[in-house]
């Protein structure tokens, strides 16, 4: 259960977070939200999907590491196999807090009931003097990093509705034991629409900096392939 607590050097002087990867530590997710400010780096490992929210009236973004729930087909052996993880699953346990109504800037939070959280074993929070740890400069930069991207993303997903650069995706899966599997509930860049566009738009896309992630999620979707690999892998005789 999920227990979300501002960080400060006062209450939380001698906490430690393990580090490693594994399905005990959460990690054991089909897909993380990911922001259009990292997608050169996530389409290097994972295919980038979009999603439609539940008002059906906006879109995310997701990095998929599996094709069912609980599924992480990048973890093995309490290792996280990509040399890439996305800002939302390296930040954990930590997340961006919103302060109180009048100040400004986020707040660093951490969720104490993560099974990260420790004060025996792990790398530590602050130091004995009560600074901050390397450790913890490094996760405040990336949750500046996610925050930062999340508060950017809204309009980039907007225009992708606007210009209706988006499909959805149905995507049938045979595996190398004859079992098939249908993947749907995401969307991806449709690609003749955006090579369609007219120079004015496409001028409009250059000048918001929305091409280079449109073409990244594009590229992205060649993961596909390399996911179902690792899945047959998994079979009893992969």
């Amino acid at each position: 259960m999920s227990n979300h607590a501002i960080l400060t050097a006062e209450a939380h002087r001698d906490l430690r977070v393990s580090t490693h990867r594994g399905a005990e530590f959460g990690d054991d997710v089909m897909c993380c939200m990911t922001v259009p400010a990292e997608f050169r780096q996530v389409q290097n490992e994972y295919p980038i999907l979009f999603r439609m929210n539940a008002e059906r009236n906006g879109f995310s973004a997701f990095a998929l590491f599996g094709f069912e729930n609980g599924e992480n087909l990048f973890l093995e052996g309490g290792r996280w196999e990509a040399r890439y993880r996305p800002l939302a699953i390296d930040i954990q346990p930590f997340l961006i807090g919103r302060p109180s109504q009048g100040q400004e800037g986020g707040q660093v939070h951490i969720d104490l009931g993560s099974a990260r959280i420790t004060k025996t074993e792990g790398t530590r929070v602050f130091d004995a003097q009560g600074r901050p740890t390397p450790y913890l400069e490094e996760i405040a930069e990336k949750l500046g990093e996610l925050d930062a991207g999340y508060r950017n993303a809204d309009d980039f997903f907007a225009t992708l509705m606007k210009y209706n650069l988006l499909e959805p995706l149905a995507l049938d899966i045979t595996l190398e034991d004859g079992s098939t599997h249908r993947f749907v509930g995401f969307h991806v860049v449709h690609e003749e629409r955006l090579r369609a566009l007219p120079p004015e738009t496409v001028a409009e896309l250059h000048a918001k900096d929305y091409l280079m992630p449109i073409y990244m999620a594009l590229a992205s979707l060649s993961n596909i392939g390399r996911l179902v690999e690792r899945k047959n892998k998994r079979l009893p005789n992969g």
